[in-house]
């Protein structure tokens, strides 16, 4: 029976090639919305995902990462002498004005973090070091931004508000598919560009690539207290006080520590914030951007309509083939086979059609998410458990359609054998 269900299957070669045009369309189109939905989703957890830390402390009105009340850099000291803390780093998250051209403006958000600390991981850093953070004003920069922020190289400058900034590395992979260009930086660094606020009079002009203004520019800190002087732009950034505003401390706890235990204890020194585990920040930051947005219905839906058009394609197909070779049943039917061969001839051939249009289809999704990644910046993330859930959608769906056309062939007479 196996020779049969291929010889229908074959038998008209435009029309299978049709058939599983159709597949692979219905294959991609669901493959890539639900890659492109893991992707966002593991993009806005990614900077957790790949820390060191252990625990995260955040303030209790976190709505997710980049949406966060500040705390207080001395919560961080606090958390150093909690007991099973190995140690900590202070993370600084806000946004800040970068000057593509002298009449282009663009928003990034900052990361700032100890380079020393090891705890936050920027990416993967494939130029420079994040050691190379430690001279002020220097920046790491996602490959993926490179042309959106108009710089190229390692030793490009740029402007942050009023300040300037050198690019001191690149990274990849660190970016949020839902959020603009991320950039990392030292604590103090961060703090200078995000905490700080600018005061001036004078103007400033595009001249050769960069801004050339006729005055300093002058910074007022807020760590920094009211009696101290005011320090210019030209100056390095201020140091971090007890009262400079940070967005979450990160713990790394020491080893064979009780990561539950360890979080008790750091709530309860620290009874104004909300302290979480690694694994409990990722599904809330998860949870949010998949239940409270509509990311998760719009690449759902769209993953439906593959599925319908996939089933709509593969039916109208099967439909045809039975109706092509319907004597050909009939005569089966009159030499005595039963509805059960005829039925599993019909299912093979869906079967057949579900892998040969299953393999090309999954290969150019990956393709295509290796080509995003490295180019756009956006992760289509096809795990095994997405390509066999795939997979089995393709089945049912091929499946689905052998459904419909099984009932043509209920209703075949053998007497139809014998009609001119």
């Amino acid at each position: 029976m196996v020779s049969i269900a291929r010889k229908n299957l074959l038998e008209d070669i435009p029309r299978f090639l049709v058939a599983q045009a159709g597949i692979m369309f219905a294959v991609s189109l669901v493959t890539i919305q639900t890659g492109i939905f893991q992707g966002v989703i593991r993009s806005t957890v990614s900077l957790i995902a790949d820390s060191q830390a252990d625990i995260w402390i955040a303030s209790r009105r976190m709505v997710h990462l980049e949406l966060t009340e500040p705390i207080l850099f001395d919560s961080k000291v606090k958390a150093d002498e909690v007991k099973g803390v190995e140690k900590t780093d202070a993370l600084i998250i806000g946004s800040a004005r970068w000057f593509i051209s002298a009449n282009e403006l663009s928003v990034v958000k900052v990361f700032g973090f100890n380079p020393n600390k090891g705890l936050l991981v920027p990416g993967k850093v494939i130029q420079g070091s994040v050691s190379d953070l430690e001279k002020p004003y220097t920046l790491i920069v996602d490959k993926s931004k490179l042309r959106s922020l108009k710089v190229n190289k390692i030793g490009d400058r740029a402007k942050l508000g009023s300040l300037s900034a050198e690019i001191a590395g690149i990274t990849q992979d660190s970016q949020s598919a839902v959020s603009g260009s991320f950039v990392f930086s030292s604590l103090e660094t961060a703090n200078a560009y995000v905490n700080s606020r600018i005061t001036s009079s004078v103007n400033c002009k595009w001249e050769v690539g960069e801004f050339k203004c006729v005055n300093i520019y002058e910074k007022v800190d807020p760590a920094v207290t009211t009696n101290q002087p005011n320090q210019s732009a030209t100056d390095g950034p201020q140091p971090i006080a007890l009262n400079t505003p940070i967005s979450f401390v990160l713990v790394k706890a020491k080893p064979g520590e009780d990561l539950k235990q360890l979080q008790q204890r750091l709530q309860k020194a620290l009874p104004q914030t909300n302290v979480y585990i690694k694994d409990e920040m990722i599904k809330k930051i998860g949870n949010f951007w998949e239940r409270r947005t509509g990311i998760g219905f719009i690449l759902g839906l769209g993953a439906v309509v593959g599925v319908i058009v996939g089933i709509v394609i593969v039916g109208q197909i099967l439909y045809s083939s039975v109706s092509d070779h319907i004597k050909e049943f009939g005569t089966l039917k009159a030499m005595g086979a039963s509805n059960k061969v005829i039925y599993g001839i019909i299912l093979e051939q869906a079967l057949w059609m579900a892998v040969i249009g299953y393999i090309p289809g999954i290969l150019l999704c990956w393709g295509l998410g290796m080509w995003t990644s490295a180019t756009q910046g956006i992760v289509i993330l096809i795990t095994p458990t997405t390509a066999v859930g795939v997979f089995g959608i393709t089945l049912f769906m091929c499946v689905s359609s052998a459904i419909f056309a099984i009932q043509k062939v209920n209703h075949v007479d053998p007497a139809i054998v014998f009609k001119a």
